[in-house]
């Protein structure tokens, strides 16, 4: 031990290892009881299937404009599932492609394929909820499960493990949706790394009977659960918000499950530039402004207590070279490598579940500007929104 830095420490020493060690613990928290958890659950669920006799019908809904290429190459995968009894309704929202053509096509296959249309003269801030609300009635079965055209099923047995997931008696199930983007795509590895930040934040919470959001690219809920709640009404004067929003409305800590086996995923090849992505988080960005509860807040307290972390870090650093303190720099690069080979050792066995990328040295650049870049998003969606209005 030095004994000379040991003698020197000051006041000012004390307090900035403590805001230090504050901060350091708060995000050990974080990523221990909230980040690790989908994981944990994944490895302590158990793997219990129904037989085919007892697997309820159930209704897959997807509401697509313009999406004719998406349909052609991903409607196979859907209506190629192993279960018995299952039906699949596109709703087509105005499209002026050859969505009418693929559905048409794909029908004369597939008995269980169904279309409908929404209303030329449908509101374009409400145009997705009208095709959603139109194919919930429409449907045949209770269970739904939603997706969107640009997604495909992980596996065939995708629609077999929602059935055991609702076979718990829960009104909602919550999954998780992986992107498929290709290298050449500018900052892919950003994309990928916050894509499961924000998944496993609504997982995590989830799993701890706090939901406060789902994804519209993956997940289900039950019919009568949709009419009980007269549907998209309550955000009706809400962009967007037919997926996240709806669930922040509906869902409690009894009626809601979540799935994360590799088979219940599903895969978005969306994002083809940064543009896409963009929009995408742009739009959760503008909806997220209006959820209810302290769920999505308890975030943007790990966002501020993780800077609080690099400046208490800097500045004790700096401190320490100025005053020659070594313990001081010492303790501080302590705590800056155990925070940082937590994060990577928690984040990375996600890669063997999710397909979501490794992450060690990149891992200090993704985690600091992420949360940058998503307020950058949120300025965007405010901007947007007045030009809608």
């Amino acid at each position: 031990m030095d004994l000379y830095s040991l003698l020197n420490f000051e006041t000012v020493h004390w307090i900035i290892l403590a805001t230090l060690m504050l901060f350091f613990i708060i995000q050990l928290l974080f990523y221990f009881l909230l980040y690790r958890k989908p994981y944990i659950y994944e490895l302590k669920r158990e793997k219990n299937s129904l037989p085919d006799q007892d697997l309820p019908p159930i209704s897959i809904i997807i509401a697509s404009k313009n999406e004719s290429e998406y349909l052609a190459e991903n409607l196979p995968k859907i209506l190629e599932q192993d279960y018995p009894d299952y039906e699949v309704i596109v709703v087509n929202s105005g499209s002026t492609d050859e969505t009418d053509m693929v559905l048409k096509r794909l029908e004369l296959d597939h008995k269980n394929l169904y279309h409908t249309y929404v209303p030329n003269n449908a509101e374009s801030i409400n145009e997705k909820k009208l095709a959603l609300t139109l194919g919930i009635k429409a449907a045949k079965n209770d269970l739904l499960i939603f997706t969107e055209s640009y997604c495909a099923p992980c596996s065939n047995q995708w629609i077999r493990e929602y059935a055991n997931a609702f076979a718990g008696g829960k009104d909602i199930v919550l999954g998780y949706c992986k992107f498929n983007i290709k290298k050449s795509v500018p900052m892919r590895r950003f994309v990928l790394y916050d894509n499961l930040i924000h998944c496993l934040k609504y997982l995590s919470l989830a799993i701890k009977h706090k939901p406060f959001m789902g994804i519209g690219r993956n997940m289900g809920y039950k019919r009568d659960l949709f009419f009980e709640n007269k549907g998209f009404s309550s955000i009706l004067n809400i962009e967007g918000g037919e997926d996240d929003l709806f669930i922040n409305t509906v869902a409690n800590k009894t009626n809601t499950t979540v799935i994360t086996s590799p088979d219940s995923m599903t895969e978005s090849s969306l994002i083809n530039r940064f543009s896409t992505w963009r929009e995408l988080k742009s739009k959760y960005m503008h909806t997220k402004q209006f959820y209810k509860g302290f769920q999505s807040g308890l975030f943007n307290w790990e966002s501020f207590t993780k800077y609080g972390f690099y400046i208490a870090a800097i500045c004790a650093i700096a401190l320490g070279i100025t005053d020659k303190n070594n313990i001081l720099i010492a303790s501080t690069a302590f705590l800056f490598m155990f925070r940082w080979i937590t994060q990577s050792v928690i984040l990375n066995k996600y890669n063997k579940l999710f397909k979501s990328g490794k992450y060690f040295f990149s891992l200090l650049y993704l985690d600091f500007f992420q949360p940058i870049n998503n307020l950058r998003f949120k300025r965007y969606a405010r901007r947007r929104g007045k030009i809608l209005k």
